[in-house]
């Protein structure tokens, strides 16, 4: 699955979406370092973009970034009504405003600056409402209920994740059919290797 970032290059404040290039032998030399760590993400020559907050890397669009949102986008496009905490780069909210059956989406983001760079990429479909809030303390509208939630409001992939997912997945459980949380699993695992 290949999913383009039409976001254009652009800083506001901490917050910058650049454009950056994977070259074969960069790949080659991550993908070696990667093969001494079980569970490491392997990387593709490409270009790609990326959103990083003071000059670290939160999300980019690179396969790595795409397989770990594929279980939710597939799901997410054979339903209607979606809630997604965490905009980022709009990867997840692209996708799934290619199918037909979604009929409106409920992005809930933290930070206005990314909202700033991010959301007029979407502002013509009016399925898609974007709302800057906190995913913790934000209340849906009362009655409201999605056939899909996805969160993905980390910035990397860490065992000490793994209490929010708990409390995002508690809060949204009675509103949603299903729900997810960017990298759990592997938040799982990492939690289970480090207690070893």
């Amino acid at each position: 699955m290949n999913i383009t970032v039409v976001v254009p290059d652009r800083k506001v404040n901490d917050w910058e979406v650049s454009t950056f290039e994977v070259t074969e032998a960069g790949a080659n030399l991550h993908n070696l370092r990667a093969s001494f760590h079980p569970g490491a993400r392997i990387i593709y020559p490409g270009t790609y973009k990326k959103l990083t907050r003071r000059g670290a890397i939160v999300m980019s669009n690179t396969p790595a970034e795409i397989r770990d949102h594929a279980g939710f986008i597939n799901i997410a496009r054979r339903k209607k009504s979606i809630l997604i905490n965490g905009l980022g780069l709009g990867v997840a909210l692209a996708a799934i405003l290619e199918s037909d059956s979604v009929t409106d989406v409920t992005v809930i983001e933290k930070s206005a600056d990314v909202i700033t760079l991010v959301a007029p990429t979407f502002s013509d479909d009016k399925r898609v409402t974007i709302v800057c809030a906190d995913a913790f303390e934000w209340q849906p509208p009362k009655g409201k209920r999605y056939n899909v939630v996805w969160h993905d409001i980390w910035d990397n992939i860490c065992a000490d994740n793994l209490p929010e997912m708990v409390r995002l997945h508690r809060k949204y459980g009675r509103r949603t059919d299903w729900q997810g949380s960017w990298c759990k699993e592997l938040c799982r695992r990492y939690l289970t290797n480090r207690e070893k």
